[in-house]
This record gives structure tokens, C-alpha cells and sequence, in this order.
């Protein structure tokens, strides 16, 4: 007995990993893989000789992953996926076969890394969490692991692996800041993540941003396969009917909700394929089946009919346009009332002037997170629009007031920030969705 609760005091607390590890966060965003790569030396470099899928683009990646993860975990594969941000907990960001690592052993690997990390020169919060993933996949020997970008790609910490696929769903103008004020050097950075030899699967559409694609290729010897040329789809009553390289499937039905969500499931589909090349075993009852039990929270989420709720992670431009048609295409309703928290490093004015027409009026607040916009400089964009609206500052205050003003036929749309979803999700359903005991 002594001995056991010797160890269970020597045991990494969940709760003090978090407090180190948010406590990085203060060393913002470093592009770069050096310190990724030394983590990752020290330990032995558990990532080299894996199989891996690595997935950049400004949307969607999230949803590709989570296609690809359902469909091989049906395959019978062990998958891991690995993507950020999370919505309520922490472990959300390490997944194997759908299931979150344990608050244990996430606790038990920060102290690991913590233990090699010089504290002259510490690496960022990303950085770790990269080291992290790879460490806890190689530990758990899965067979193959999906690996989502943070941001851009060619210097983002992801970028030391080698893949077996790249996939690049999309490119708009975002993280102009980090990645480069015009498209065609964001296309360049999210470009990084090509690899000599290794088939590229994409949705990019503007002709600049293949054109730098395309260049990058050739100097890789990869393959460039694009939407609408190589692969493509059409969305039917009884489902998506996929064209793609070797295999046409007919009447493939998915479980998350947007019009865009087509386009998204022929890149999983796609990337499939090129895995199909390289020896994988799958079938098309894989495929169907995992199409259909596909789960990605936060994104065109319904949590509520009476109100109607709606919930989604859009945060860029380019994803609040898609959400606005979305909304439009699937939802009927008397009145809107918009509740939004955005990051104060997006392009807050070209959001709002998307998103704000389509509601009768906006609640403008900010999750508990560093990087949120203050709701009193939404609100001046707001005013401007035209549009009524107020401040509530706290998402749960927010909330309520939203529910109090819904009448019947009215619709609540939660969006800007998959912080400002998980917030929310929180509060809505405090019981599925229990965040960390540790705020961000």
C-alpha cells in the first residue's frame, strides 16, 4: 500500500502538464522544424519508418481527417489522428481508433518531454504537442496516422514526417501575417508539406495557386491529382457519387452536415485511393460504412431543434462564406440571432461582412482565450453593417441571452472561433462535452 501511493504522488499530475503546457503559449508561433526535430532526436525519433497522411489547406482539414480516420478504422487499420485546436479537452488533439488519449498518459509524456527540454530555449506549445503525437503513435504502434497542420505547412512542426499522401484541401487568404500577404505565398508555404515522390490530392481551384502547386510538384516528382480534373463528384438525392481514379462509387452518404462537406469527402476519397496504390487493403463496405459513421463536432453541428441551435467552427473568410450558403441551403427559419467570438489575428471585417447579413441580430462575445477579439471592436463592425445587435462578453451569458430572445422558428448560430464552439459546446451539454480541469 505504502508503495502504491508512493507512486501515485511521483505520478505526473493532468493538471500541472496543462499548466506547463499552456504556459507556453506565451512564446507564441515560431515557424520552424528545428526544435521539433531535436525534441524528437531526444527521443529517439519515434516518427521515422511510419506511415503517415498529412493533411494542410486554410479548410476542412478537420473533416477529411476524420473521413479518413472512420473509413480505416473500419478497414480494420489502427489509426491515429492527431489535429488542433480541440474543442473542450486537451486530449482531443491525440486520437487512436476514435478514442482520446487518457488524461494519464498525456500527463505522463509532457513530463518525458519536459525532462529533455532546455528551459533556456524552450520550444513553443505546438512544437510539443507535435513531438507528443508522434511519440504517443510510434508508443502505441498504430498503423498508420493522420497528421493535421497547425499552420501553412513547410515550416509548420507536422513537416517532419514523411507521408505516404499529402492532402491540400484549400487555400484563401489567411494568417497573412505568418504565411504572406497575396495567395500565391500561401500557396507556397502550404505547398511545403509536398515530398519527393509523394502523390499530392487537392482542391485548390484558383489558377495562381496551381500554378505554384504545379511547380512544386515538378521539382518533387509528385503527382499533382486535382478535384475536377483527375477525381470529381455530384451530389444527388440518394447521396455523392464519386468519379475518382481507379473506382466509381454511387449513392456515398457522410454524416456531417454543408453543402461543402462534398467536396470534402471526395479528398478523403481520393487520398484513399492513392493508399489502395501503396498496399492498403479496403473495400467499398469500408468505405460506405465509414463515410456514414463519420463524427466531427463543432462543424454545422445541430445540439438543439427547439430553439434550433446551430453550431461551427467557421474562423476565416473563406469558411464563413461557406457556412452563410450552408446555412442558407439546409435551415429554415423566422429569425436569426448570430452569436460570434472570433481571434483577434483573423480578418475580423471581411467575417462580419460575410456572416452579418443573414442575421437579425448579433451577440458579440469572446471565449477564454488569449488570442480572442474583444467583442466591443466586433460590435463596431457590427454597427456599421447596420445590423442591431449588443456586448455580452462570456459565452454562457451569451448564450442565455440568445436562448431568451429565440422564439418560435428562430434559429441561434454559434460561430467565428472552434474556441468559441467548444466554449459553447461546454455550456450546452456539460456532461459530453466536460472540459479540462485547467482553463486555456
Amino acid at each position: 500500500m505504502r508503495i502504491h501511493c508512493l507512486m501515485e504522488k511521483n505520478r505526473p499530475s493532468y493538471k500541472k502538464a496543462l499548466q506547463y503546457l499552456y504556459g507556453l503559449q506565451k512564446y507564441g508561433i515560431k515557424f520552424g522544424l528545428s526544435k521539433t526535430s531535436n525534441l524528437l532526436k531526444a527521443l529517439g525519433n519515434p516518427h521515422r519508418g511510419r506511415k503517415y497522411i498529412h493533411i494542410a489547406g486554410s479548410n476542412g482539414k478537420g473533416s477529411v481527417g476524420a473521413m479518413l480516420e472512420s473509413i480505416l478504422m473500419r478497414s480494420g487499420l489502427r489509426v491515429g489522428f492527431y489535429s488542433s485546436p480541440h474543442l473542450v479537452r486537451f486530449t482531443e488533439r491525440f486520437r487512436i481508433n476514435g478514442q482520446e488519449i487518457s488524461s494519464r498518459e498525456a500527463a505522463e509524456l509532457t513530463g518525458k518531454l519536459r525532462a529533455i527540454i532546455d528551459p533556456r530555449h524552450p520550444p513553443t506549445f505546438f512544437e510539443v504537442t507535435t513531438a507528443m503525437a508522434l511519440e504517443y503513435f510510434a508508443r502505441k504502434e498504430t498503423d498508420v496516422s493522420i497528421m493535421e497542420v497547425g499552420m501553412g505547412g513547410r515550416l509548420d512542426a507536422t513537416n517532419v514526417i514523411r507521408p505516404l499522401v499529402s492532402v491540400i484541401t484549400n487555400i484563401s487568404l489567411e494568417h497573412q501575417f505568418f504565411l504572406g500577404s497575396r495567395l500565391g505565398e500561401i500557396a507556397g508555404e502550404k505547398g511545403g508539406i509536398i515530398k519527393r515522390g509523394v502523390d499530392v490530392v487537392t482542391a485548390v481551384t484558383q489558377p495562381p495557386v496551381i500554378c505554384v502547386l504545379e511547380a512544386i510538384c515538378a521539382r518533387k516528382k509528385a503527382s499533382l491529382l486535382r478535384l475536377g480534373r483527375d477525381f470529381s463528384y455530384r451530389s444527388t438525392g440518394s447521396g455523392l457519387n464519386y468519379y475518382g481514379l481507379n473506382r466509381t462509387l454511387k449513392g456515398v452518404r457522410f454524416n456531417l452536415a454543408g453543402s461543402f462537406q462534398g467536396r470534402n469527402a471526395t479528398l478523403a476519397l481520393a487520398a484513399i485511393e492513392i493508399l489502395e496504390k501503396k498496399g492498403f487493403k479496403i473495400s467499398t463496405d469500408d468505405i460506405l460504412e465509414g463515410m456514414k459513421n463519420t463524427q466531427w463536432p463543432g462543424r454545422m453541428h445541430v445540439i438543439s431543434r427547439e430553439p434550433l441551435i446551430v453550431l461551427d467552427g467557421a474562423h476565416n473568410p473563406g469558411a464563413i462564406g461557406e457556412l452563410v450558403k450552408a446555412v442558407k441551403k439546409a435551415f429554415s427559419y423566422n429569425h436569426l440571432i448570430l452569436v460570434l467570438g472570433v481571434m483577434a489575428d483573423k480578418d475580423i471585417t471581411k467575417i462580419i461582412n460575410k456572416i452579418a447579413p443573414i442575421a437579425d441580430y448579433v451577440v458579440c462575445t469572446a471565449p477564454d482565450y488569449y488570442r480572442s477579439a474583444d467583442p466591443e471592436d466586433l460590435m463596431a463592425i457590427v454597427s456599421r453593417q447596420g445590423r442591431q445587435g449588443e456586448v455580452v462578453p462570456r459565452i454562457s451569458k451569451a448564450i442565455d441571452m440568445a436562448r431568451e430572445m429565440a422564439r418560435p422558428g428562430d434559429m441561434i448560430l454559434i460561430t467565428g472561433s472552434l474556441f468559441t464552439v467548444g466554449e459553447a459546446l461546454s455550456c450546452l451539454d456539460p456532461v459530453k462535452y466536460r472540459p479540462d480541469v485547467v482553463t486555456q
